[in-house]
């Protein structure tokens, strides 16, 4: 029974340790410049500017940045069906 109790807090400790990591990643910036075309991207995959000829194309931005979405979310469910979900960790 301790054991699980065990698992239970380092499963907090990852948890929390992500969330750190991801705020991290929310905060830093790549910017990408070629040729006529200029994108910045933040380190949690979100494009915050995108400029092609030097003129500003905000109305692409949700699009993109919903397609990455979307991505990221298929990623994730092919990784939880590898994994079997976390209950392999919590010993089911």
């Amino acid at each position: 029974m301790f054991d699980k109790f065990k698992q239970l807090g380092e499963l907090k400790k990852m948890r929390d340790e992500a969330l750190r990591i991801q705020k991290e990643l929310a905060s830093e910036k790549v910017e990408i410049n070629e040729g006529d075309i200029k994108i910045v991207i933040s380190g949690d995959q979100k494009i915050q500017e995108l400029q092609i000829n030097g003129e500003d194309q905000s109305h692409l931005l949700d699009v993109l940045n919903k397609a990455i979405k979307r991505s990221q979310e298929v990623a994730a469910r092919k990784v939880q069906q590898m994994s079997g979900g976390l209950s392999g960790l919590l010993g089911k």
